[in-house]
């Protein structure tokens, strides 16, 4: 059987460390790279084309998400387990929507680190029991829909870029707006919507169909 080659990206040196001292316990899994920002994960994907990759959601040079939506546009036979501190349930469906074949909190032992390796290179998802699952309110809920439609358009493009992950000076950017303007949209769809942060809104756009599985 040939080893399942990992590639390990996370911006902390020692938890890259840790990770890859569990990893290499497993039986016919070889590490052949660690990244430590998300660039430099864009490019180890590329130069070392890894069977699977062990990422982390929150890194400098492009988060965790990009590295995702780029290796599912460009490598789709790459398999990634998102390992991250962020527990939330929306974390894990947005993760799953965008292309992940697992989600892990750190805090997982070393047996279910291998059952979740082991279960995505056989081509399905895993999911750590430990990870909340995500309450997805109706999208037909005409409460729902109606705070939507009393959203400014404006107000909606922020409320979307802000559910799909951007950070508020790439919101700015792309609207062509100061990123104290996005702070005051950010803060009125939250005084709006009665939703006081952000995976609270990442919730409020999937759940009205505002971003896309």
């Amino acid at each position: 059987m040939n080893s399942i080659r990992v590639l390990i990206a996370d911006d902390h040196a020692l938890v890259r460390g840790g990770i890859r001292a569990l990893v290499e316990q497993i039986k016919d899994v070889l590490v052949i790279g660690e990244a430590g920002s998300g660039r430099e994960a864009l490019k180890l994907v590329t130069e070392l084309q890894p069977n699977l990759i062990l990422l982390d959601l929150t890194m400098p040079e492009g988060s965790g998400f990009e590295v995702l939506d780029h290796v599912r546009l460009n490598f789709p036979e790459i398999r990634v387990i998102v390992l991250t501190v962020h527990d939330a349930g929306e974390y894990a469906l947005r993760a799953v929507h965008m292309g992940a074949a697992g989600f892990l909190p750190k805090s997982a032992a070393i047996t279910e680190l291998q059952e979740a390796i082991q279960t995505v290179m056989r081509g399905k998802v895993y999911i750590s029991p430990e990870t909340p699952k995500p309450l997805i309110p109706d999208t037909n809920s005409p409460n729902k829909k109606a705070l939507l439609e009393s959203l400014s358009p404006r107000q909606r493009e922020v409320l979307r870029l802000i559910a799909e992950g951007f950070t508020t000076k790439q919101t700015g950017h792309m609207l062509g707006i100061s990123v104290k303007t996005v702070e005051t949209h950010r803060a009125q769809l939250m005084e709006r919507l009665d939703i006081h942060d952000v995976p609270g809104l990442v919730r409020f756009a999937i759940s009205v169909g505002l971003i896309e599985p």
